[in-house]
C-alpha cells in the first residue's frame, strides 16, 4: 500500500467518528444558527423593500466583518478540540504505518474537515436566502440600498461601497471564502500543535488565538492608548498587518488606495503559518507519548 493511501484512510477513520458524534452534531448546528442569526437582518430587509439579492450577497454580509469571522471560527473548537483523536482504532494503525504517516493523516483531516465546515457555512446562507435571491454575478438593488446609505450601518450589516465597486459578487464570495478557511486551518494547526504538548492545551490556544483577533482591533486599541483621530489610519493598517482577524477580514485589505495587505498577502500568511505548525507537530510526534488503557485512548 502507498504512503498517499495510508495518509488517506487515517483521515478518513477520523471521518467515521462524525457519525452520531453529539459534538460534531452541536457544532454543525450551532454554525447553521450563527448563519440564520447573521444572516436575517439581511433577509428582512429585503422582504419589507419587496427587493431581490444575489444568491452569494448573505454569504459576503454574514462574514464581510471581523466579529462574524470570530464567532463562526469558535464553533470550530468543538470540531478540533480532541485532535489528535485517539480512537480504539489508533493502536493498529500505529503498528501498520509510522508516527510520520500517522500526523499527515491527521493533518489531512484537519484541512478537510474545516473545508466541509466552511462550505456547509456557504451552502446554509446560500439556501436560507434562496427564496429571495437570484444567481447572476452582479450586485442586487438590496446591495446598492445598504451600500450607498446609512441603512447598511444602522442594521450593522457590512456592506461595503469599495466592496461593491471593485469586484463581483462571486469572486467576492470566493476570497471571502478562502480568507476564512485560511484563518480556520491556522487557528486548527494551532490547537494540534499544542494539543501534542498538553491535554486540552488546544482548546485553551485556540480560545487565546481568537481573543487575540479581539484585543487587536485598531478601533479598541485607540480607545485604550488613547490614540488621536489623525493617527487611526495608522494604527488601521499596523493591525491589519499583524492580526491574523484582520487578515480573514475581506474589506481590511488593499484594493488600491492604501496599504493594508493585498489578499495574495493574507493567503501567504495563512499558508506559511499553518505549514510552519504542521512542520512543528510533525517534529513534536516524533516525542509523543501515547497513553492506552485496554483500546481506549487517554
Amino acid at each position: 500500500m502507498s504512503k498517499a493511501r495510508k495518509v488517506v484512510l487515517v483521515a478518513f477513520a477520523n471521518f467515521r467518528r462524525w457519525r452520531r458524534n453529539p459534538q460534531i452534531i452541536l457544532a454543525f448546528c450551532l454554525a447553521f444558527v450563527l448563519c440564520f442569526l447573521l444572516s436575517d437582518k439581511a433577509v428582512r430587509f429585503s422582504e419589507k423593500h419587496d427587493t431581490l439579492m444575489q444568491i452569494a450577497e448573505p454569504f459576503i454580509w454574514t462574514f464581510g466583518d471581523a466579529i462574524s469571522v470570530l464567532v463562526i471560527s469558535l464553533v470550530l473548537l468543538l470540531v478540533f478540540s480532541n485532535m489528535p483523536n485517539l480512537g480504539n482504532e489508533v493502536p493498529l494503525f500505529l503498528i501498520r504505518v509510522n508516527r510520520k504517516i500517522w500526523i499527515l493523516g491527521q493533518i489531512l483531516y484537519l484541512v478537510l474537515a474545516t473545508l466541509v465546515f466552511m462550505v456547509f457555512i456557504l451552502l446554509s446562507t446560500c439556501a436560507l436566502a434562496a427564496g429571495r435571491a437570484y444567481p447572476a454575478n452582479f450586485w442586487s438593488n438590496t446591495a446598492a440600498i445598504l451600500g450607498y446609505s446609512s441603512i447598511g450601518s444602522e442594521l450593522y450589516i457590512p456592506s461595503f461601497v469599495k466592496v461593491m465597486e471593485l469586484s463581483f459578487p462571486y469572486e467576492c464570495m470566493l476570497h471571502i471564502f478562502g480568507l476564512m478557511l485560511g484563518y480556520a486551518v491556522l487557528m486548527a494547526s494551532l490547537i494540534l500543535y499544542l494539543n501534542l504538548w498538553r491535554e486540552n492545551g488546544g482548546m485553551i490556544g485556540g480560545i487565546i488565538f481568537s481573543g487575540l483577533g479581539v484585543v487587536l482591533n485598531p478601533d479598541l486599541i485607540a480607545e485604550w492608548l488613547g490614540i488621536p483621530m489623525e493617527r487611526m489610519r495608522e494604527a488601521n493598517i499596523l493591525f491589519g498587518w499583524i492580526s491574523p482577524l484582520n487578515h480573514a477580514t475581506y474589506y481590511m485589505h488593499n484594493f488600491g488606495y492604501d496599504n493594508l495587505p493585498k489578499l495574495w498577502a493574507s493567503y501567504v500568511f495563512f499558508g506559511v503559518g499553518s505549514l510552519l505548525l504542521f512542520g512543528l507537530s510533525m517534529l513534536r510526534m516524533k516525542k509523543y507519548a501515547f497513553h492506552f488503557t485496554g483500546t481506549e485512548g487517554q
